[in-house]
């Protein structure tokens, strides 16, 4: 079955738009977890606008499953990862001022700067991921990088799904095919929700995780957390 780890960086945006420490956003790993999440995932920005850089430090020793801290590799970002020591760090290529992650890499012109940075994650016992397009060139070099994984982009199939759902989920389906004949495992995230989640399952079966946040606290206003989370699940038995 799919692993579902859950963002609570919109925990987080709640927090920081009044001050103080309410919502905790320490309580709501624990609660993810607690809820049936296998694993939690944060997204620290340079300008902390959700996630901090201190909140890294202080999820990680609450993290029972799994911890899956995603960012463009910066210097100060790197650090971070070293230190707190998740089980998994994925390489996203979005800028400072992006409101959120909205391409995959170009492995291509990339090849170098990732494959220095997988190296050094490597070296410190840190599984990698990079965030990818269906571009089928773009995850060949993916696999020669030397990343242990890729997190399907799936933007581009959410947009579409309402429209067309065989057509959208099609290049995803080729793609994935090609990381797993390449000996990639591969995750799934961005606007995947209990609309389109089970389809893109359905047709991917060997998707080994997604990320899941902004819809799934969306829906937790709604439905509650617990029960939110148990209905994400449902759509990836």
């Amino acid at each position: 079955m799919t692993k579902l780890s859950v963002n609570i960086n919109k925990i987080a945006t709640l927090r920081n738009s009044r001050g103080g420490d309410f919502p905790n956003v320490v309580k709501a790993a624990i609660d993810v977890q607690a809820f049936g999440a296998d694993g939690v995932t944060v997204h620290p920005r340079p300008d902390e606008r959700h996630i901090k850089y201190k909140d890294v430090f202080d999820i990680a020793p609450v993290i029972t499953t799994e911890f899956n801290i995603e960012g463009y590799p910066s210097e100060k970002f790197i650090e971070l990862v070293k230190k707190a020591k998740p089980h998994q760090v994925t390489l996203v290529p979005d800028p400072p001022e992006a409101i959120t992650s909205n391409a995959g890499w170009d492995t291509i012109t990339n090849y170098s700067f990732l494959q220095d940075i997988i190296g050094l994650f490597n070296e410190a016992g840190i599984r990698t991921s990079l965030f990818v397009d269906t571009n089928l060139k773009f995850i060949e070099n993916a696999a020669k990088i030397g990343t242990d994984r890729v997190e399907l982009y799936t933007e581009p199939y959410a947009a579409n799904y309402a429209k067309n759902k065989a057509e959208a989920i099609a290049p995803f389906v080729d793609a994935a095919n090609l990381a797993k004949k390449l000996g990639l495992t591969i995750n799934a995230g961005h606007d995947l929700s209990l609309e389109n989640l089970k389809f893109f399952i359905e047709n991917i079966p060997f998707i080994k995780e997604v990320s899941i946040g902004h819809a799934l606290i969306a829906d937790a206003l709604y439905f509650g957390l617990e029960k939110t989370i148990a209905l994400y699940k449902d759509q990836l038995k």
